[in-house]
This record gives structure tokens, C-alpha cells and sequence, in this order.
């Protein structure tokens, strides 16, 4: 699938101007580059959370589930807040039980801790099927042990359902381990993309070198 070229601008300041981007169907491509470089904001405009300055559809036809950095419980169990985004009480305790959750499937998920929130609000997005399904930030709050579960996780989904999955991702670590493509952003602009391993080995860019030479890459 192709995401058309768009900018976005808030007041006087672009924060985003990129070319039309293809994201590939079962494969996952990680969005990295440094605070205030984008990353988010891209997400919610390809999410439709924000309206790019063309104000026209950007994946016209797709449909997008999409994960936010922050995790957020409604005021139920856990398994219902899971059980909102498809009634299928089989998958939920699969995917609960993937991510060690089981245990508080009856609990209030207002009492979940923050590792537990995010891993709760995983199992919830994967709940259905899309054809893009954009993942902002999600292990931030969690553990290595968890993390690794909950990108285990996320491989398995794309390469069963098909989707493209968007990682933004802080990690260059996590994208390396997980992602097929990346896309690599600074200052609002796409300045490398290509293949997740030949990009983070030997970078083409020099901005791109000097901002994994700084994560310690």
C-alpha cells in the first residue's frame, strides 16, 4: 500500500514534510530518528488522529488501527477492556496468556500497573484485523521479558493477518530485532529508508550514521 505525500504544520512551524512511502503488506517497518524529529506525528496523521495540511485522505481505502504512546484503561477488567475492540473471548485469553496477562483477566484494569496498562492496550489493538496497523511507542513500559513477548507478538500478527505494521519505535536495538524496513527521520523529513539490517549496518546518510554513532550503534 502507498501513503501519499504529505506535510503537516502547526501554526508557523512544519514539523512533517514527506514523499509518498510505501509500506508493505506482512512486512514491519520501524519509523526511528531523535526526539521532535516527527515520529509520532506522522503515526497520527497516517491514523487519521491529525488531518495532514492537504486536508485529503492519506491511505485512502485502508483500514488503520492505531496504538498510541500513552496506554490508556477503560473502567472494567481487564479481559473487557480487551474484549472492546472484538468479541472473541478466545482470542483475548490467547493473547493475554501470550503477554502473561491471564492472571488479571477479572481484574480492574484501572489497578494495572504500567507495564501491565501497555500490555493490556496490545492485546486490545490486536484484537482485529486491519490492513495497518500503526504501533506508537508500545513497550515502552515494558520490562525486556515483556518486550521481547509482546515483538514476538507483533511478528506473529503480521506475517498471519497480512498487515503492514508501522513501528515507531525510540530503539534502534528493537528495530533491529523486529523490523523488516525502517524509515529514518530528522527535522520533520525522511532523510533514509531501505532495508532494516543494510540501513543500520552501513547507513548512506551522514545524518543517519551520526544519529546511530550517538545511540551507540
Amino acid at each position: 500500500m502507498k501513503a501519499k505525500a504529505f506535510s503537516k504544520t502547526y501554526g508557523r512551524r512544519r514539523v512533517l514534510e514527506l514523499p509518498e512511502l510505501e509500506l508493505a503488506e506482512g512486512r514491519i517497518t520501524a519509523v526511528i530518528g531523535p526526539n521532535g524529529s516527527g515520529k509520532s506525528t506522522l503515526a497520527k496523521v497516517l491514523a487519521g488522529i491529525e488531518r495532514a495540511d492537504e486536508k485529503r485522505p492519506i491511505l485512502p481505502g485502508v483500514s488503520v488501527g492505531y496504538l498510541a504512546q500513552k496506554s490508556f484503561p477503560f473502567r472494567m477488567s481487564t479481559e473487557k477492556n480487551i474484549l472492546t475492540n472484538g468479541n472473541d473471548p478466545a482470542r483475548a485469553a490467547a493473547l493475554m496468556k501470550a503477554l502473561s496477562i491471564d492472571a488479571l483477566a477479572g481484574q480492574s484494569a484501572k489497578k494495572l500497573s504500567g507495564g501491565e496498562t501497555a500490555r493490556m492496550a496490545l492485546c486490545r489493538i490486536l484484537m482485529n484485523r486491519y490492513d495497518l496497523l500503526i504501533l506508537d511507542e508500545p513497550t515502552t513500559a515494558m520490562d525486556m521479558e515483556s518486550t521481547l513477548a509482546a515483538e514476538e507478538l507483533i511478528r506473529e500478527t503480521c506475517h498471519e493477518t497480512g498487515c503492514a505494521v508501522l513501528l515507531i519505535t525510540h530503539s534502534i536495538s528493537q528495530a533491529r530485532r523486529i523490523a523488516d524496513r525502517v524509515l529514518v527521520l530528522q527535522q520533520g523529513e525522511l532523510i533514509e529508508q531501505g532495508e532494516c539490517q543494510a540501513v543500520l549496518s552501513a547507513p548512506g546518510k551522514e545524518e543517519t550514521r551520526r544519529f546511530l554513532d550517538f545511540y551507540g550503534l
